[in-house]
């Protein structure tokens, strides 16, 4: 599945619905299914290929047969389904076909609960010029929806070279932690979008890169203060911070001391 096969079809959706149950899918030449789970998980069975535990998203294709999907018996989930059939601008095939992920859940369900919300009002007079702008909207937001999935399960796939992209940022960190570091520097060094880089690096670390930053900082500045006899204000600096005064507060935020306490604290431990 490329992107040149999406540039080449425009999505029409027919139908979407809500659902909790089990159910099954036939294969209709021309339909396909999209399957966007909002809670929970399901299992996806195609009529001919391996199942599929889903917990995102799962692309139906007529060309593989019916689908039944299972909800667990002991767990509530809930799901969506969308029915759709793209049109061709040109003789080009849609392939779309199995597990999708995405790292943009928050922004698919908004999509998705607006779509619900649309349908389950009372539609347009056919023919209106109202009509033609719900088509229009449910157009543009199924496309929108059918976009994230492609490009952000594209880069589930290179997770393990994404993770290696993040780690070397890290390493990085920690030995230029004195530098002035940006958010914008490090997402460029890993090859990737800021914000797409802000959800990967909290993934991997648990922290955002500012809070990793600051607290590695005041690791090192921790280090000097036991180490060496140098004023508080010369070890903000060699740490990174050109302001004392939030290198202070922050300081005491992470420690629990200022840093004039903590020099205290340390200096039986001075040679």
């Amino acid at each position: 599945m490329s992107f040149e096969e999406i540039n080449s079809l425009i999505p029409c959706l027919d139908r979407i619905e809500a659902c909790t149950h089990s159910t099954s899918l036939p294969a209709v030449p021309g339909q396909y299914q999209l399957i966007v789970v909002r809670r929970g998980h399901v299992t996806v069975f195609p009529e001919s290929g391996e199942s599929s535990i889903c917990t995102q998203g799962y692309a139906c294709h007529p060309r593989i047969g019916g689908y039944r999907i299972e909800v667990p018996r002991t767990k509530a989930a809930e799901y969506v389904i969308f029915n759709y059939r793209m049109l061709p601008l040109e003789q080009q095939e849609w392939t779309l076909e199995g597990p999708l992920g995405t790292y943009s859940e928050v922004k698919i369900h908004y999509m998705v609960d607006e779509l619900l919300r649309k349908t389950r009002e009372e539609l347009p007079e056919a023919g209106s010029p109202e009509a033609a702008a719900f088509r229009y909207r449910t157009r543009l937001m199924l496309e929108r929806i059918l976009y994230i999935f492609l490009r952000e399960s594209h880069m589930k796939k290179n997770e393990g070279s994404v993770t290696r992209s993040i780690e070397d940022t890290i390493s990085y960190m920690n030995e230029h932690y004195m530098l002035p570091l940006t958010l914008s520097m490090l997402a460029g060094r890993a090859g990737m979008s800021e914000g797409h880089y802000t959800v990967l690096f909290k993934k991997q670390t648990g922290r955002t890169m500012t809070v990793y930053l600051r607290s590695l900082r005041i690791e090192k500045a921790k280090q000097l203060f036991s180490q060496t006899r140098l004023p508080a204000k010369e070890i903000a600096q060699q740490v990174g911070f050109s302001d004392y005064f939030y290198f202070s507060r922050m300081f005491k935020k992470e420690v629990g001391m200022s840093p004039s306490e903590y020099l205290i604290s340390v200096k039986p431990k001075q040679i």
